[in-house]
């Protein structure tokens, strides 16, 4: 079996989700190429070089893929990965986007977020908000595969020799363009990568009150996400959201503050290894997944830890 993987990075560097993918392309077995895609990327295509358990890196660089548009990257994707048995990527944005696209180019199916592999044609993945796991099996000659980074442990960044091999061609598909992009800055970690998140809902009240989590997130070194609720009411800007619509994240402490724990926000973050819950409803769902749950106001119990802190 041959296994090519998709690289998400930024033309810089890789990102960690690609090691994720990695861990699941081994699990499968077989031997793995990294397919990496941007415009002046040769420094991530080396650092993916080195990833253990890489036998190849193929690089396209090219200006069609600066911004890894998803109608250039899914005909590269359909093109190169045809002499392949298996094609993934991460359940990221970019990965949801351009993975169907390649799959129907291929006259393919397509695998959605495994959460696990059962044996080369057969993977589990989570069904209806996180609350069913469903198995699927493929007989399509080519499995087309995104993976849910957060259920896979990833690999380690050192220890591989692979050769990387340039790409000649580059497919611009000309019907859609990159129109411009505004970053978040933050000295926070990102969401998805961070040890520990800090997450806010409802019962936060208002986007001022959120000052309270990010006091508390920075001398945890923490991350700061929220509820669907709160970004649906406006204190925070959906980039936060965690949830089945949102961000999925499993750090080794997720801290639930104000929120009830509807299902969508617990299928974004119940992988989690220690999850906590301030809420003063003592009913409130998000109990039945907390390792430790404090029932109380949060006004009282958030400046009570940070004083102990």
């Amino acid at each position: 079996m041959s296994i090519l993987v998709y690289a998400e990075h930024d033309n810089a560097t890789l990102k960690g989700v690609t090691l994720n993918v990695i861990a699941a392309a081994q699990a499968i077995g077989g031997d793995i190429t990294v397919l990496v895609a941007g415009e002046g990327c040769a420094a991530v295509a080396d650092e993916a070089a080195k990833v253990a358990g890489v036998s190849k890196v193929l690089l396209a660089d090219n200006a069609a893929y600066t911004h890894q548009l998803a109608e250039n990257v899914a005909a590269l994707v359909a093109e190169v990965g045809k002499d392949y048995t298996h094609i993934l990527a991460a359940a990221t944005t970019s990965g949801k986007n351009f993975a169907p696209r390649a799959a129907a180019l291929l006259d393919v199916g397509m695998i959605s977020e495994i959460s696990s592999v059962e044996s080369a044609d057969t993977f589990k993945r989570p069904i209806y908000a996180g609350n069913a796991i469903a198995t699927v099996q493929s007989s399509d000659a080519i499995k087309v595969i995104t993976v849910r980074g957060t259920s896979f442990d990833a690999v380690a960044a050192e220890g591989g020799s692979a050769g990387v091999e340039t790409l000649g061609s580059a497919t611009d598909a000309g019907i859609s363009s990159f129109v411009g992009e505004e970053l978040a800055k933050s000295d926070r970690p990102d969401l998805t990568a961070a040890k520990v998140v800090i997450s806010g809902g409802r019962g936060m009240q208002n986007g001022d009150n959120f000052e309270m989590l990010y006091t508390l997130a920075d001398k945890l070194g923490a991350a700061v996400g929220a509820s669907r609720a709160a970004v649906d009411a406006g204190f925070v800007p959906n980039d936060m959201q965690v949830g089945q619509t949102g961000k999925i994240v499993a750090p080794e402490l997720y801290i639930a503050i104000g929120i009830s724990g509807a299902i969508q926000h617990l299928a974004g973050m119940k992988d989690s290894k220690v999850i906590v819950a301030i809420n003063k409803d003592e009913e409130a769902p998000i109990f039945q997944v907390a390792d430790y749950g404090l029932v109380a106001d949060l006004f009282d119990a958030v400046p009570a830890l940070q004083s102990q802190l």
